[in-house]
């Protein structure tokens, strides 16, 4: 009798035991799978992919918007509350489909689900994303997410992805990969290919890709720029070119790091006597990526707010490109480098390297203002944190102030950098500025 009381209380503490398990397990799922962390690190893992893969500035920006768009409208179907859909609000976006039942669907992980799936559509090759995407399924399941759940998650996540993908493919982004190359002519002050790669312009047509917010790609297009003039030592243009070079042969240290920290080229080709080879790192949306990831945890934003934060940023950046490359190649601006080689000093190379496009505006100040603009609506103006994203390349981090300090500092870096004139910064700023203030004053995101 004795013993079968003891096997009773043991058969009980068992069951007990178990039952407590269960339900860590699956507060576990939650306290891991909810981790606005675990979004920033999945924002990353498509970076990684960006960068490994050489896309230009311009084509990163379509792998960021659709991806974030897709994880967004996942967390605003799963708080409505709170949140309301893009449909409506950014060109030709339609309605986007509803979970049929929400209590089987972790809208976290379907959030993850979706922009793994997106973004691994759009990126090369396809695929370099799907482990992950089982990585994120895998790791539910471990933690004890019901698999009913687990189920409903992906099949929901799925749906999301697939009205993402057919929408994404009506943006002419198919239509501009066999549009006619950029032409090189003799005109004065016109763009010409630059060393050491001499590569054709790139991405001539951008401006004929869909915008997402803006009505057009030249409703916030960069001004006029000074008139082409090296014959007139006291002209704007003249004036211009003799800063970019006196700056560059007296650069700070501190100068250097500026420019270093904010170069973002996606591949730079290095030579060394005979020798040439590429190295690599993350554009400017690619980088102001990575910064997203380092404000939301330093404001400690929860899972929908990071998403949201990513999401309008990305927005951002994509239209923001789009109406940069309208001015582009409206005006097809010769480098500084160029003028600089042709007037000044046949010898004379920048800091940094040269990108392969015109001058003006410049792009990482056009994009910058314009991001800054999409994360203080989100994160506030007097954030300050460390800039930690260009560790793994070796360069040392940089304290920002507030995202329009940074978007300033990333602006003049171009100049530090001899690849560009400070009125290229500065009218692409200012661009820039209009079209991150349009994007922000027309999404409606968080109610």
């Amino acid at each position: 009798m004795k013993t079968r009381t003891t096997m009773l209380k043991m058969l009980a503490l068992l069951v007990m035991v178990l039952h407590l398990m269960s339900c860590g397990g699956k507060k576990d799922y939650k306290a891991v799978m909810h981790d606005p962390l675990l979004y920033c690190k999945t924002v990353k893992k498509l970076n990684d992919v960006v960068l490994e893969n050489n896309f230009p500035p311009m084509i990163a920006t379509r792998n960021y918007a659709y991806a974030n768009i897709a994880a967004y409208e996942v967390i605003a179907a799963g708080d409505p509350t709170h949140y309301q859909s893009l449909s409506g609000q950014i060109k030709h976006l339609p309605p986007m489909p509803k979970p049929a039942d929400t209590s089987l669907v972790d809208f976290p992980l379907a959030a993850m689900l979706a922009f793994t799936k997106v973004g691994n559509a759009v990126t090369f090759p396809e695929g370099s994303l799907m482990g992950y995407y089982d990585e994120l399924l895998e790791k539910a399941d471990s933690l004890g997410m019901p698999s009913a759940i687990v189920d409903g998650t992906r099949a929901y996540a799925d749906t999301i992805s697939a009205a993402i993908m057919a929408w994404s493919k009506t943006d002419n982004y198919a239509q501009t990969r066999s549009s006619t190359r950029y032409t090189v002519n003799n005109d004065e002050g016109r763009w010409i290919p630059t060393p050491p790669m001499y590569a054709q312009a790139m991405e001539p047509h951008w401006m004929e890709i869909r915008t997402l917010v803006l009505d057009s790609a030249s409703v916030c297009k960069a001004h006029q720029p000074p008139p082409y003039n090296m014959r007139d030592t006291g002209s704007i243009y003249f004036k211009a070119a003799m800063e970019v070079k006196m700056v560059g042969d007296s650069l700070t240290d501190e100068q250097k790091h500026i420019a270093d920290f904010w170069d973002d080229n996606p591949f730079k080709m290095n030579v060394s006597g005979h020798v040439m080879f590429a190295t690599k790192k993350f554009s400017p949306p690619g980088h102001w990526m990575n910064i997203v990831g380092i404000a939301a945890q330093k404001a400690g934003a929860d899972f929908n707010t990071t998403v949201t934060g990513y999401a309008k940023t990305a927005i951002t950046l994509f239209d923001a490109f789009i109406s940069c490359w309208e001015g582009k190649y409206s005006y097809n601006s010769i480098r500084p480098e160029t003028v600089i080689n042709q007037v000044i000093d046949p010898e004379w190379r920048p800091y940094i390297q040269t990108p392969p496009f015109p001058s003006f505006p410049s792009g990482h100040g056009t994009a910058s203002a314009a991001a800054a603009e999409a994360m203080t609506s989100v994160f506030g103006d007097k954030l300050r944190f460390t800039d930690t994203s260009l560790l793994e390349f070796g360069i040392a981090n940089r304290e920002i102030t507030s995202f329009r300090d940074a978007a300033a500092e990333a602006a003049m870096s171009r100049l530090y950098g001899g690849i560009h004139f400070r009125f290229d910064n500065e009218m692409g700023a200012e661009s820039g500025r209009r079209i991150g203030e349009m994007v922000v004053s027309r999404l409606k995101m968080k109610k």
